[in-house]
């Protein structure tokens, strides 16, 4: 999961695309975070993204890196029950906490990937599986 995150973290902003009925949306996004071997990204309750997972929740995030290398990291999104991973994203990235807190209403909803695939692709060539 290291390398995942390491990559997505060089990356800066990483693309999720979700499914809306038949039509396909992707957004960019850039809140995650490693955490009990996980990597665990971060969407607002108040989005269309949350909405569209929860109904389907079959995902794809893409992320361009260095020397023309790119991530696909492929799964079923999970939502965490537990509220210290929405706490743990929030305390790594404050500026969300103008968004995210009582005031507003809105809260940080946090997903992971299972049965996931994360392969890095070059411009040419074979990709390389990084969740081994």
């Amino acid at each position: 999961m290291s390398r995942l995150n390491d990559f997505l973290s060089k990356a800066g902003v990483f693309y999720l695309a979700t499914a809306d009925g038949d039509q396909p949306k992707v957004r960019p996004l850039g809140a995650h975070m490693e955490m009990d071997g996980k990597v665990v990204f971060g969407v607002g309750d108040f989005k269309d993204v949350y909405r569209q997972l929860k109904k389907n929740p079959k995902t794809e995030i893409v992320a361009c890196g260095e020397n023309g290398r790119w991530l696909r990291y492929t799964g079923t999104a999970v939502f965490e029950e537990d509220p210290k991973y929405a706490q743990a994203m929030l305390d790594g990235a404050p500026q969300l906490k103008a968004v995210y807190n009582e005031q507003t209403g809105h809260k940080m909803m946090c997903f992971h990937l299972e049965q996931a695939s994360a392969v890095v692709i070059p411009v040419m060539g074979q990709g390389e599986n990084i969740l081994d």
